[in-house]
């Protein structure tokens, strides 16, 4: 019969090595994880703006925004290409200048349709030279579809976008920032991430509206 007053200690002595097992993965994946996202983050000027801005702006993000994840490094966003309602090719990059709120959505997502009224309002409010929404349809099947909806629920102050690829959704999911559906990107004038925020948000209540003008005009808005 084995003598069970030595063999007991045995588990324990693997404790610490498992401890340090799991240490080493939890350093290796934050290090993975920061190194990922600095391949991204460019340390471009114009971003480093962003990043002092979306800092800025945590205090705002609360109630209906509170969940929005606030640039923490600067990144620029790839220049997402799609097309207008008439079919013709526009680039991310042809806002410059202005604040944007990119938004992915779907007819097949129902948090997305739920969501399309308050992008509605929230254009009706804020829309002009300094910010617009825009809301890229992802359908990649009977593109008169998403046509359709938006046409039945009379919401008529987006302007409809499409990119029936959803190689938009695949841009942002290569630099973190598109997990799921709806996703949307607040952007400044230069390209650059503000915030983001996976799933929908009621972007028309007072507590985005007054998050978005001080993103639009910082210097006014006492930030």
């Amino acid at each position: 019969m084995p003598d069970m007053s030595t063999s007991r200690p045995a588990p324990m002595r693997r404790i610490p090595f498992a401890i340090g097992a799991v240490l080493i993965g939890a350093v290796i994946g934050y290090f993975g994880l920061h190194a990922f996202g600095g391949q991204h983050a460019s340390g471009d000027p114009a971003c480093r703006a962003a990043v002092d801005l979306a800092r800025k702006l945590g205090p705002l993000a609360h109630g209906e925004v509170a969940a929005l994840t606030m640039a923490e490094a600067p990144l620029r966003l790839p220049d997402l290409t799609f097309e207008d309602a008439d079919g013709k090719p526009k680039k991310l990059s042809d806002w410059r200048g202005r604040t944007v709120l990119v938004n992915l959505w779907a007819t097949w997502c129902v948090p997305c349709r739920r969501e399309m009224p308050a992008l509605e309002d929230l254009q009706t409010k804020l829309g002009g030279k300094d910010f617009e929404v825009v809301a890229i349809n992802i359908d990649t099947r009977d593109p008169e579809k998403p046509k359709n909806f938006l046409k039945e629920a009379n919401l008529t102050k987006l302007d409809y976008f499409s990119d029936q690829k959803a190689k938009v959704f695949q841009d942002l999911k290569s630099v973190g920032r598109a997990l799921g559906m709806p996703t949307s990107v607040l952007v400044d004038g230069a390209g650059c991430e503000i915030a983001t925020i996976a799933g929908p948000a009621e972007w028309a209540s007072d507590d985005a509206v007054k998050l978005i003008t001080a993103a639009m005009k910082p210097a006014t808005a006492g930030l």
